[in-house]
This record gives structure tokens, C-alpha cells and sequence, in this order.
């Protein structure tokens, strides 16, 4: 909205030059982060205070560590002030006009609405599991075929090779390993679905899968502000996509809300950002990815989120066909927890696994 409003006010007058701010990405990256900090930071104890009023409160797993049951009505829906301080942030700082900021937005709260329904029935209207499994993944299915088809129909990649949309690249090479042509739908279907699900399975102990977020959010938010640059791109034999660097203030604005959300979820939690939240969070992560074509790279930079995943994956699998586990418990977080750790080493030990690969998959810049 600012860029709108105030950006072209510097034409008018020399004594309106300061405007010309507005125009910048770094410029609106920074308040888009600050703006959506301060809203969660601010909005936190009175929507906690809601919550609670309207006891929206978590269920505990009776399989699960015996330490989490002391957790059992803790509000959750906590995804609600994220989304909320984000899209605000969105609005205000945000090029509305840029398509693929919109795409990411949309993807982004169709998700969320997903996993709020999920939510909502399993706090308010107790079904047990909450939303039927087979449903949620079919409405995911549905929203990531949707985004897909508009990245499809809307490239951003240059007039004059419009092809390189659907150009697949891989980490630390600088030329595309294939064209999936069409075929990019379903494989963009199964990033944006897995990201979603994975950051989802990674939200069991306080702070781990908002944490996570925020480093991979940051990550994928240098690489867009990078994608969408001519001469750094040039420079760095790096695919250029010159909407790309938009999402960056999409990504900061998100970024933001996550860090301030973390100030009530770090341990002991106030408050869950339940499937409202993780969800998204994970959908953004995947769409993001594919706008500024770094799909591979998720597999190294989520890579603890891949991992979470996979030992559910594993876990399940290998009881069915051999009829007994090969974690104590899945996702691999609680493994951890039965095998001695507590919660908070085992949070903070994934967070520095997650900088790691954050540094590595930054590396991936400039190594040829």
C-alpha cells in the first residue's frame, strides 16, 4: 500500500525525493519484518487472552512423552496472530501488483484456512484427529495445483525466454539440469504438499518448528531479493526472474511474525501455533522456493524439516512390513526426547542443525 501511496510522491518535487525509499525492496523488507515483530509482539498476550477465554486448548497425544501431558489446554490457533500480523505487514509494504507476491499471499492463507478448520474441529468441536486426513491432504493437493497453474500461466521469468519458468535447477551448478516443461505441476504439487506436511510433523516440542521457520524463511528471503536483481544475478551465473525479488518482502513480513510469535511459543509454550499455522508456514516455504527457483536447495536448507518427515515416513513403513519401529517414537524430535534429551536441548541442538545448512545452502551462491 505504501508503495502505491507514497513511492510515486517523489516525482512530484525534489523536496519529495525521500519517497523514492519506498521503491526500495531492502527499504521495505526491513519494516515489513519490524511492523509484523512489533503487531505479534504487541497483539500476543491480549489473543492468548482469547484463546484461553474461549478454551481452545491443545490435545496431547497419549502416546507421547510423559512430560508434554503437563501441556495438555494450552491455547493453540496460535497460527492466527502470525497470519494476521503478516498480512497486515503484507498490505502495508508489500507491491501489490507484483503476481508472484499475490500468489505466495493466497497460497499462503488458503493453507492457513486449511489448517484452521483442522484446528477448530479438533479444539471446539472435538473430533478426535480433528479434519480427516485424506480431506486435508486433497484440499492441499487442490490449493497447490491452483498456485501451480498461476506460476504456469503467469511466468516471471524474462520475455525473451519465458521457457526458464519451468527450468529445474540444482544446488552449487549454475545451468538448469532439465525443463520439466508441464511436468513442473505435479512436481511443484509435491513441494508445496511435502514442505506443508513436514513443517506440520516438526511442530511437537515448543519453539522447534518456529525456529526452524524463521531461519529457513530468512534464507529463502536472501535468495529471492538476489533472484530478482539483474546484475547480482548476472554476476553470479544465478537464474533471473525479475519478480522474484518481491517475495523477499512478502518472506521478511512473515519472518517477522514467526520471530515474534516465538516470544510466547519458546519453552514453556503460552500458546501453539497449531495446523493454522504450520501449514502455511510450510506452504510459503515451498511456493516461495519455487517462484525464486530453488526447489532442490529445500533439501538441504529444510533439511531438519525433511528429516522429521522422513522418520514418520520410515517409522510407519517399517512397522508395517516388519512389525516393529526403528525410532521410539516418530517424528524424529521425540526419539530424541525418550532416548534422555530434554525438550529444550533437543529444540536448540535442531536449530543450530538448521543454521548449518542455512550457511551451506548459502554457499551455494557463488560455488560453481
Amino acid at each position: 500500500m505504501f508503495y502505491w501511496l507514497l513511492y510515486p510522491l517523489h516525482k512530484f518535487s525534489d523536496s519529495l525525493s525521500f519517497f523514492r525509499v519506498f521503491g526500495y525492496v531492502t527499504f521495505r523488507m526491513v519494516f515489513a519484518a519490524v511492523t509484523s515483530l512489533l503487531l505479534t509482539y504487541y497483539l500476543g498476550p491480549r489473543f492468548i487472552r482469547f484463546l484461553k477465554k474461549l478454551k481452545f486448548g491443545e490435545e496431547i497425544r497419549d502416546d507421547g512423552p510423559e512430560s508434554h501431558k503437563l501441556k495438555a489446554g494450552t491455547p493453540t490457533m496460535g497460527g492466527v496472530l502470525i497470519i494476521t500480523a503478516m498480512s497486515i505487514s503484507a498490505l502495508l509494504w508489500g507491491n501489490l501488483s507484483n503476481l508472484y507476491f499475490i500468489f505466495l499471499w493466497m497460497g499462503t492463507l488458503l493453507l492457513s484456512a486449511v489448517g484452521f478448520w483442522d484446528d477448530y474441529q479438533k479444539s471446539i468441536l472435538k473430533v478426535r484427529g480433528g479434519m480427516k486426513a485424506k480431506i486435508k491432504f486433497l484440499l492441499q493437493i487442490i490449493i497447490a495445483l491452483v498456485i501451480s497453474l498461476l506460476i504456469i500461466f503467469f511466468p516471471s521469468a524474462p520475455a525473451d525466454n519465458p521457457q526458464m519458468t519451468t527450468d529445474l535447477f540444482v544446488p552449487f551448478l549454475k545451468e538448469p539440469l532439465i525443463n520439466l516443461g508441464f511436468f513442473a505441476v505435479p512436481f511443484w504439487i509435491l513441494i508445496i504438499v511435502s514442505t506443508s506436511n513436514a513443517v506440520n510433523l516438526t511442530d511437537g516440542l515448543d519453539g522447534l518448528a518456529i525456529g526452524l521457520s524463521v531461519i529457513v524463511l530468512t534464507t529463502l528471503g536472501v535468495f529471492a531479493y538476489i533472484t530478482g536483481l539483474y546484475n547480482i544475478t548476472n554476476y553470479l551465473l544465478l537464474p533471473y526472474y525479475p519478480e522474484a525479488n518481491e517475495t523477499a518482502v512478502f518472506l521478511a513480513a512473515l519472518v517477522g511474525a514467526a520471530t515474534g510469535f516465538l516470544w510466547y511459543n519458546s519453552y514453556p509454550a503460552e500458546v501453539f501455533m497449531g495446523d493454522t499455522g504450520s501449514l502455511a508456514i510450510g506452504g510459503a516455504v515451498g511456493i516461495s522456493a519455487i517462484l525464486i527457483k530453488r526447489e532442490l536447495i529445500l533439501l538441504i536448507l529444510g533439511g531438519v524439516f525433511v528429516a522429521e518427515a522422513l522418520s514418520v515416513i520410515l517409522q510407519v513403513a517399517f512397522f508395517k512390513s516388519k512389525g516393529r519401529r526403528i525410532f521410539k517414537m516418530a517424528p524424529l524430535h521425540h526419539h530424541y526426547e525418550l532416548s534422555g534429551w530434554h525438550e529444550n536441548k533437543v529444540v536448540i541442538r535442531f536449530w543450530i542443525v538448521g543454521i548449518l545448512l542455512a550457511l551451506l545452502s548459502l554457499s551455494s551462491l557463488k560455488i560453481v
